[in-house]
C-alpha cells in the first residue's frame, strides 16, 4: 500500500495537467512553428507554467493501492490486485488460463 502522500501527490499532479493543457499546447504550437521572437517569447511563458503540469511526469499507479509498478492500463490496477480480483471472479470476462 502506498503512502497516502504519495496518493495525493499524484492527483494533484493529475489536476494540474489538465488545468494547463490548453495553454501548454498553445505555447507549444507558437515554439514549433511561429517566428523566432514570437517562438521565444512563447518559450519564456511555457518555462513560467509549473513543471508538475507537464503530462510526463505523471506516473500510472494502481487504484486501489497505489502501488507505482505492475501496472495494467487495461484495468487501471496493479498485476498484484489484477490476480486477487480475477481469481475471485470480480473481473467480467477473466479467467485463470488452463490447458
Amino acid at each position: 500500500m502506498a503512502k497516502e502522500s504519495m496518493k495525493a501527490r499524484e492527483v494533484k499532479r493529475a489536476k494540474l495537467v489538465a488545468k494547463y493543457a490548453e495553454k501548454r499546447a498553445a505555447l507549444k504550437k507558437i515554439v514549433n512553428t511561429g517566428d523566432p521572437v514570437a517562438a521565444y517569447e512563447a518559450a519564456q511563458k511555457l518555462q513560467a507554467i509549473p513543471k508538475n503540469a507537464n503530462p510526463i511526469r505523471l506516473h500510472n499507479r494502481c487504484k486501489l493501492t497505489g502501488r507505482p509498478r505492475g501496472y495494467i492500463r487495461q484495468f487501471g490496477i496493479s498485476r498484484i490486485q489484477f490476480r486477487e480480483m480475477a481469481s475471485n471472479g470480480l473481473i467480467p470476462g477473466v479467467k485463470k488460463a488452463s490447458w
